[in-house]
């Protein structure tokens, strides 16, 4: 017999490049989710520094603020004994991603690209972001 896993998932009302308000919204899902007996609490994409960052997400203060806010929370005693995954974008060799960052306990455990990006209608995630190619 298989085992019981509550899963959360939120709908946060997140705002671009309010990295503070991000912070506290992210948190406040996190001891919901907690307390509400979840073990995996799965957030917006790209929810630490809000989806219509548009060109801001070319600048690298975008980026460091939201590693801030990944440290912010990796510290938070909020988040231990929780698996949690939030969205946010991610630099790595010197190429854009739009990346999913899952944690537990103070420790990444996986940091996963986004591999399909929406580029049809209001979406030109191709302008800032490039897709994953790689596979593992």
């Amino acid at each position: 017999m298989g085992r019981k896993v509550t899963v959360a998932t939120c709908a946060l009302n997140q705002w671009a490049l309010d990295f503070e308000g991000n912070f506290q919204r992210i948190l406040k899902s996190i001891q919901i989710a907690k307390g509400k007996g979840a073990r995996y609490r799965l957030g917006p994409e790209l929810e630490i520094c809000g989806y219509g960052c548009w060109d801001h997400y070319h600048e690298s203060d975008t980026l460091l603020h939201s590693l801030q806010v990944l440290a912010a929370l990796l510290d938070a005693p909020a988040t231990q004994d929780i698996i949690c995954d939030v969205g946010m974008p991610i630099m790595h060799r010197n190429v854009r991603y739009n990346c999913r960052v899952i944690f537990l306990n103070r420790k990444i455990l996986l940091i996963r690209p986004k591999m399909a990006l929406a580029n049809e209608g209001n979406y030109r995630e191709l302008r800032w972001f490039t897709p994953w190619a790689r596979s593992r």
